[in-house]
């Protein structure tokens, strides 16, 4: 097989041949419209209500963000998108080839597994990104009514859901090579995710280590971006597993080589992989491109907090099941430790759900350790655990800027013209560029 063009670029047009090919990307182009529609149109029309369409009460949207009242809703369907569509595209970009025996034509002609895997890559990201033109345009569509955008924030929850889309591809890439059959491959990356659901449940409830590894999981990672917070922990872990799950697929697409062989260097990748995420965990680095600064403290609180340079030791009594450590580890806890690296957190308790410990002594008590000095308080808020550390640090509270507070971009809109976009030009349009495709094959 003489080719004139590149080797690597002819397997990337072959598979855009194949992507085209596809039904399901065709189904998961035309479906995206409507999911992108129905979370947007319900965002906007909350985001108008609380802003005061129809109302009275002036004022009652001065702290609305459109990054937690609209962009958060809206891609969210990019998340249902990766987790229920994505999938099934991938498998036939990958899985197709070994079915069709042109895998092993690839081989014989030398094509290494690792640029198959590559031009494979490329096309899934290609395809993704095309996916995802639906949500982006409801940025545009967010402009027209005169809403506020916030362009770093925004960044923020794309990348987000380019990373969780690349989850996707690498894991359904790994498993369509493991599989004989694409429908295994399908059952096997639908188990893998409903596993991370499992961790995310069992976290909640057992705390600790597995409350640890749930932070890492899919589902996690593209809540934390959906609020503009990049966490480099985070980040260099998504990629490490990203980049794991296209080397495993490379692997076993080396059908000549033993199924021992490839299940022993699948597991030395594994162990590596492994090492490299245990060394992200030590990681502190993280970026708030909120425009509220909503995973932050005010930057006079920092500044202050930044003074105190012995640890900081925090003991919560509190059950992990128990929703004031959720609001505590919310409002306080997680911008406390991207603010103070000498912190460390205990959480104490006997039982899981914290039902009968209530009346126990010292249930519900927050015991703050600095430099030989404790001090205790029960309250979750964020201003009573700043008030709590800065009394054991002996420092004054700073004074706060009104000036810089966060007003928020109140909006009383209705979405217009949404509905006819997004439930009628982009599936049509899709729909139509596949019956042109199909009638030119």
């Amino acid at each position: 097989m003489r080719l004139r063009k590149g080797p690597f670029r002819w397997l990337v047009e072959k598979e855009l041949r194949e992507l085209a090919a596809a039904r399901s990307w065709w189904v998961l182009l035309v479906a995206m419209g409507p999911l992108v529609g129905i979370s947007f149109i319900s965002a906007v029309n909350t985001y108008g209500e609380v802003s005061g369409l129809n109302g009275t009460s002036a004022g009652v949207g001065e702290a609305l963000s459109p990054l937690i009242g609209i962009w958060g809703p809206t891609f969210s369907s990019c998340e249902l998108a990766a987790v229920f569509l994505l999938p099934f595209v991938i498998i036939r970009l990958v899985g197709g080839d070994r079915q069709n025996g042109a895998l092993k034509l690839e081989l014989q002609q030398g094509a290494s597994p690792i640029s198959l895997v590559a031009a494979k890559t490329v096309v899934a990201a290609i395809a993704w990104i095309v996916a995802m033109l639906p949500a982006l345009s409801a940025i545009l569509l967010w402009k027209s009514y005169g809403g506020s955008v916030y362009w770093p924030e925004i960044g923020a929850v794309v990348v987000g859901h380019l990373l969780n889309g690349g989850l996707t591809i690498a894991l359904a890439a790994s498993m369509a090579s493991l599989a004989e059959h694409p429908s295994t491959a399908a059952i096997l990356t639908l188990g893998v995710t409903v596993g991370t659901w499992i961790l995310n449940f069992f976290g909640a409830i057992q705390g600790g280590i597995w409350e640890k590894a749930a932070g890492y999981t899919p589902a996690v990672l593209v809540a934390e971006f959906q609020h503009g917070l990049i966490r480099l922990d985070v980040l260099l872990t998504a990629i490490t597993l990203v980049l794991l799950g296209l080397s495993i697929s490379a692997v076993w697409m080396r059908l000549g080589e033993t199924t021992a062989r490839r299940a022993a260097l699948s597991a030395g990748l594994m162990g590596l992989a492994a090492a490299l995420i245990l060394g992200c965990t030590f990681l502190r680095g993280s970026w708030d491109l909120s425009e509220s600064r909503g995973n932050s403290f005010s930057e006079a609180d920092e500044r202050a907090l930044r003074q105190v340079r012995q640890p900081l030791s925090i003991e919560v009594h509190l059950a992990p099941e128990d929703p004031r450590r959720l609001d505590l580890e919310r409002r306080a806890l997680s911008k406390l430790r991207r603010t103070m690296p000498h912190l460390s957190v205990s959480y104490v308790s006997s039982t899981s759900i914290g039902m009968f410990e209530q009346t126990a002594s010292g249930y519900g008590e927050i015991w703050y350790a600095l430099g030989g000095r404790r001090e205790m308080s029960r309250t979750i808020t964020e201003e009573g655990v700043l008030e709590a550390i800065y009394s054991v640090a002996q420092i004054s509270p700073p004074k706060q800027d009104d000036e810089a507070a966060f007003r928020g971009h109140p909006l009383p809109t209705r979405p217009i013209g949404a509905r006819v976009i997004f439930w009628g030009i982009w599936p049509a349009a899709f729909a139509l560029a596949a019956a042109v495709r199909r009638c030119r094959a």
